[in-house]
Formats: C-alpha cells, sequence, structure tokens
C-alpha cells in the first residue's frame, strides 16, 4: 500500500508542482502585470518615506 501511495504521491505531486511553476511564471510574465512589477522593482528607490496607500489618500 505503501508503495503504490509513494508512486502516486511522486508522480501527480511532480506534476502538480510544475504546473504551479508554470502558472507562477505565465502571471510574473504577463504583459497586464509589467506596471505592476517594475513599480514593486522601483519601490526602495522612491524618495517618499509614506507608504504608498498614505500617498494616496486612502
Amino acid at each position: 500500500m505503501y508503495e503504490i501511495l509513494s508512486s502516486f504521491a511522486q508522480t501527480w505531486g511532480l506534476l502538480l508542482f510544475v504546473a504551479l511553476f508554470l502558472g507562477a511564471l505565465a502571471y510574473a510574465l504577463w504583459p497586464k502585470n509589467q506596471q505592476r512589477f517594475d513599480q514593486a522593482a522601483n519601490a526602495p528607490l522612491n524618495e517618499s518615506d509614506t507608504p504608498l496607500d498614505a500617498a494616496k489618500g486612502d
């Protein structure tokens, strides 16, 4: 029984993690998200000392 469960977990677990990785990669490289990631990358370089939400007035 252990061998069957182990084999199942190894096979389908690998496929699950590959699918999750590809989903995360597609999300990160999707052109619509480029501006959001550019802002996050440049956040440490902003001169403002206030959080982004406070600067918007929310």
